[in-house]
C-alpha cells in the first residue's frame, strides 16, 4: 500500500466519523440520542463553568 492510499483512507474516515456524529447529533425523532447529546452539552457547560469560576476579571491585577 502506497502512502497516499493510507492518508486517503484515513480522511476518508475521519469525515465519514464526523458526518455520523452529525447525524447523530442532529436526529430529531430519536429521543434517547437527544438526551445523550443534551446531557453532553450540559455536562461540558458545567464543566466549562466550575473551571471557569476561579478567574475573578474585577480583582486588581498584580503589579509586575
Amino acid at each position: 500500500m502506497s502512502g497516499s492510499n493510507v492518508k486517503k483512507a484515513s480522511s476518508s474516515g475521519v469525515m465519514e466519523w464526523i458526518s455520523s456524529a452529525c447525524r447523530f447529533a442532529t436526529d430529531r425523532n430519536d429521543f434517547r440520542r437527544n438526551l445523550l447529546v443534551n446531557l453532553g452539552l450540559f455536562a461540558a457547560g458545567v464543566w466549562v463553568a466550575r473551571n471557569l469560576s476561579d478567574f475573578d476579571l474585577m480583582s486588581p491585577q498584580p503589579v509586575t
